[in-house]
């Protein structure tokens, strides 16, 4: 009896193995090759699926932008019951969806900067960086509607949030991440504190 392959589970398991090669050995070493030796699995199983390096790192997004937004659904949409405190939470709490806090995020933060750095050389690559671009964006905008707040903000909110994920990757791992906590929780106030 043949063997009963579950794509999808097949698809996580190479799709994070590309993330590993990504974030250890840098962009230019994702290759089909490397992929299925940090998988485990032969290169020629993988051949039929993912063919090329554009198709395991489009794999590789896809699986990246998926797990960004189930994290940012979870939070659910605010009912018509809802307090502004509780909106307040919700948006908080989704916007600490896209900073690093714990490995499974700095390892996508890890491999969204590889992506971003790679990009402005390279077509195919600007527009797989485009699509965790925008799935932040999205989520700022969620955020910002749940605030009331003006729309005109979500550039500041997704360049903060941007910098703010930035920052918390590259610092010395002793640094901690309450500074990070603290500015998003100053920009918030603000966003829900009226001018004047």
């Amino acid at each position: 009896m043949p063997k009963i392959v579950d794509t999808a589970e097949r698809n996580r398991i190479v799709s994070e193995a590309a993330w590993r090669v990504m974030v250890r050995d840098g962009l230019t070493a994702l290759s089909v090759r490397n992929v299925a030796a940090e998988a485990n699995l032969p290169p020629s199983s993988l051949r039929y699926t993912f063919p090329t390096q554009a198709s395991v790192r489009d794999s590789a997004v896809a699986l990246l932008v998926e797990r960004m937004a189930e994290r940012v659904a979870r939070h659910g949409e605010s009912g018509a019951d809802d307090t502004a405190e509780a909106d307040a939470s919700t948006a908080r709490a989704i916007l600490l969806e896209l900073l690093p806090l714990d490995d499974e995020r700095r390892v996508e933060m890890e491999v969204s900067l590889a992506l971003g750095a790679m990009a402005a050389t390279d077509r195919a690559l600007w527009q797989a960086h485009q699509r965790t671009h925008l799935a932040v964006r999205e989520a700022c905008v969620r955020a910002l509607a749940l605030l009331g707040a003006d729309p005109r903000d979500v550039d500041g909110t997704h360049a903060l949030i941007d910098g703010l994920a930035l920052h918390l990757v590259r610092q010395a791992p002793t640094t901690g991440d309450a500074w990070a906590l603290r500015a998003l929780d100053a920009h918030l106030h603000r966003l829900r504190t009226p001018a004047g």
